[in-house]
């Protein structure tokens, strides 16, 4: 049978409730939103002199609910405009209206009576054949059923989001006793395909995958982090970014999310896992009992682990449990890894480590190691599943079994032997049957050890993906030191970059033209796409740096018309070429994703022409192309100056879009011509289809414009006014103002004297002029070096 999700019902507004209503907003769903019903007045419904009868009352704890996620940030919404997709109600007068939805999702207190009671009301007004799931995080699925219509069990299962909805990629699944297998594997494919998740199937056991996983690591760490002696600083300097996880580490992270919810699952685990072997593990240590009497639950009550006083943050030293000044960690170990640029490549030299840092993570991974391996088949029948949810819940780059491949399994098995640990039988089976790493790559697909069958099975779903990890070295048609350039298969090419932070300077912009080249000769298209954390984070700004101190401004104006030209090769070579950003896409980022033939953007791509930051205006033909847009949107007895202002402001205000469906109110994406993927993981495979249907329709290199029209003198006025105003009232400093009228003069083609059509090279050649002359003032210089040390903007 095929399903078609077109309406959701989501019971309960709380914090998760909410975001999961955005969240399916954000793909074009419609949303009932329900709450309960409140039992008084407030003052101001009073003073208005409402009833509890108004529906205004009646509503009331939902619409706040959702007003405030709304409000909350990082957004919980793509776009401002797709909360209008989200409907409110309440229980008692609007329960009946989820008749016309096709998946309900409870997400009320988690308390097995009150949902019990929910689902009693659900299985009333649903329709047969309406899938029910419900956001539990730790109550066990096969409770919650019992009673209900078998149509309502045969439809029922868990669907674990984690919290931000929007960000966080797992979404669990976890069958009940009576789930049909079809709803599973429609939940699965949904999740990846629509809801943009990694989807895990995990089994109905205490706390599911991530949390139980998640929750042993962070218990193991606070046991570890007395026994060594380790200060909160040092501990999150051991587990954030070095090793491939989120810069908040692991005290910040708690901070964050709450220690009473860390404390809830843990004392779950505690209960409900009287046989697990790491059971004591999951009992609090006397520092977390004092700062749960204390109230000291994060960021939600004013301190945690860290506290701000003032500008300074203050850690919590863990033996006399006072605050005191944050103190820099540093270890021998993690300096031999500063040259090693990917985390799956450090965990070899970590675990060798002479000071306390090797110490740390011999202990630590031997934990994990263990604690993990003997979850098989508890929790999941296949160990890539454990894998999948750390990375997709918890933002690691790289689960437990892919870090101890990195180490070597053998190596990982004498490291649990000199802490005192045993790996499960399985993987001495594994090893036995001559399997020595628990995944391979085959053909550009990634295999796992299969424990039943003993052999390296495909892991399923990589169909719908092209993973470059995977094809990097056996599909290289070209490489250099900041790029390498990838054959997709039928005849479509991949350029990746690879130089730090995907910084683009002059070794990737060989490879951009040389890509060209390739395309242009001997294949049939091009996508500029990678996987890292982010596409671009713009020029490489310590190169234009060096040359501007050492006032070498013709190598200089030599390497920007190289950035321009190679900008002006991706909109008009003779063969497609798509761009696919993702995460950060900055400054020469932006610019080249303005020039493509067509966007493939990720949901979560964050873009603009943020170069004021650190004092010039975009000079890879951003400038230009902002310009050209503009004149493209001016239409007759227009007021032409308003649409030329806005594009002026974008730059001038280094805005940045929060989510690629913004890009499009910015005019950095073009509506009708650039299309938004949801799940990352399906964009490069999306960008090569493009790609392929561009050139299988006859692609025909375009011209170059000749037509821009600017509006000179009038424009130019306009914008000088401006920021002579803005500058006298001290909103911006002399030297924005010197940015912003460099810019102003770009965007207006000069000073001529009346509108006139030109051609993009005569605004590139003043866009670049421009950006050389800022190039020459201290004050620019004194931007950039404040961003190269510092990774912040300087305003001066």
């Amino acid at each position: 049978m095929k399903r078609i999700i077109k309406k959701v019902a989501v019971v309960g507004s709380g914090i998760m409730g909410s975001g999961i209503a955005c969240h399916l907003a954000n793909i074009g769903l419609e949303v009932l939103l329900l709450d309960i019903v409140p039992n008084t007045l407030n003052e101001a419904e009073e003073k208005k002199g409402l009833s509890l009868e108004s529906k205004e009352v009646r509503n009331r704890i939902v619409n706040n609910h959702l007003a405030n996620a709304l409000k909350s940030k990082p957004s919980p919404i793509y776009h401002p405009k797709f909360a209008n997709r989200i409907t409110t109600g309440n229980t008692t007068d609007d329960l009946s209206k989820i008749a016309s939805c096709d998946w309900i999702i409870e997400v009320v207190v988690e308390r097995l009576d009150i949902k019990k009671l929910v689902f009693e009301q659900i299985d009333k007004f649903r329709k047969p054949g309406t899938l029910v799931t419900s956001n539990t995080s730790g109550i066990p699925i096969h409770f919650m059923s019992e009673g209900r219509s078998e149509d309502f069990q045969a439809h029922f299962c868990g669907t674990h989001f984690f919290n931000p909805a929007r960000y966080l990629k797992l979404f669990e699944i976890i069958p009940g006793p009576k789930t049909n297998p079809e709803v599973l594997d429609f939940l699965t494919e949904y999740g990846s395909k629509f809801l943009g998740k990694t989807s895990v199937v995990a089994k109905d056991t205490p706390a599911f995958i991530g949390n139980r996983i998640g929750i042993f690591g962070i218990q193991s760490l606070f046991h570890l982090v007395k026994e060594m002696g380790l200060t909160v600083e040092e501990v999150d300097k051991l587990t954030g970014p070095v090793i491939g996880r989120p810069k908040s580490a692991t005290f910040r992270t708690v901070d964050v999310v709450g220690l009473d919810t860390l404390v809830h699952v843990a004392n779950g685990l505690y209960e409900n896992c009287p046989n697990d072997e790491a059971h004591e593990l999951f009992q609090l240590p006397d520092f977390i009992s004092k700062m749960m009497e204390n109230n000291w639950l994060g960021s939600k009550t004013g301190q945690g682990f860290y506290k701000k006083e003032g500008k300074d943050i203050l850690s919590l030293d863990l033996n006399t449990l006072e605050y005191r000044a944050a103190k820099k960690a540093s270890f021998a170990t993690l300096e031999l890894t500063k040259t090693i640029d990917k985390p799956i490549d450090r965990f070899k030299v970590l675990v060798k480590g002479k000071d306390k840092a090797g110490e740390f993570y011999r202990k630590n991974f031997a934990a994990m190691f263990a604690y993990c391996s003997n979850r098989i088949p508890e929790i999941s029948d296949d160990f890539y599943k454990i894998d999948d949810a750390m990375k997709a819940g918890f933002g690691w780059e790289n689960g437990p079994f892919e870090i101890w491949d990195a180490i070597g399994v053998a190596n990982g098995i004498e490291l649990m032997k000199t802490e005192g640990y045993e790996p499960a039988a399985w993987v001495t089976e594994m090893i036995a049957s001559g399997s020595t790493s628990f995944y391979s790559v085959k053909e550009g697909a990634t295999y796992y050890y299969n424990i039943p069958s003993k052999s390296q099975t495909k892991v399923p779903g990589q169909d719908a993906f092209i993973i470059l990890n995977n094809i990097r070295e056996s599909k290289k048609v070209w490489s250099n030191s900041g790029a390498v350039i990838q054959h997709l298969g039928d005849g479509i090419l991949n350029l990746e970059f690879q130089s730090k932070m995907n910084t683009i300077g002059g070794d990737v912009l060989q490879a951009i033209n040389k890509a060209i080249d390739l395309s242009e000769k001997e294949y049939n298209g091009l996508v500029i796409g990678n996987q890292g954390a982010n596409f671009s984070v713009g020029a490489n700004i310590g190169m234009i740096f060096m040359m501007a101190v050492e006032q070498e401004y013709d190598e200089l104006n030599m390497a920007i018309k190289l950035f321009q030209d190679t900008m002006m090769r991706v909109r008009y070579s003779a063969t497609p070429v798509i761009v696919a950003p993702h995460g950060m896409t900055l400054g020469g980022g932006c610019e080249m994703t303005m020039h493509a033939d067509r966007v493939v953007a990720a949901a979560e791509t964050y873009i603009g022409l943020v170069e004021f930051g650190v004092g010039v205006i975009p000079g890879g033909g951003g400038s230009k192309e902002m310009a050209l847009r503009a004149s493209d949107l001016f239409h007759k007895n227009d007021v032409e100056l308003n649409v030329l202002q806005e594009y002026f402001l974008t730059i001038g205000m280094a805005k940045v879009a929060t989510s690629a469906y913004e890009a499009f109110d910015l005019g950095i994406l073009q509506k009708g011509k650039d299309i938004v993927v949801v799940n990352k993981d399906r964009q490069i495979a999306t960008a090569k289809q493009i790609a392929l249907q561009m050139a299988e329709q006859g692609y025909t290199q375009p011209m170059q414009r000749k037509d821009v029209k600017v509006l000179g003198k009038q424009a130019l006025g306009m914008f000088l006014v401006g920021t002579d105003q803005m500058q006298a009232g001290k909103y911006i400093s002399e030297h924005d103002q010197k940015i912003a009228n460099k810019l102003a003069y770009v965007m207006a083609g000069g000073d001529l004297s009346e509108p006139t059509l030109v051609s993009e090279q005569y605004l590139l050649d003043i866009e670049r002029e421009a950006f050389l002359s800022l190039c020459t003032e201290r004050k620019t210089l004194e931007r950039i070096q404040f961003m190269l040390t510092k990774g912040k903007p300087l305003r001066n």
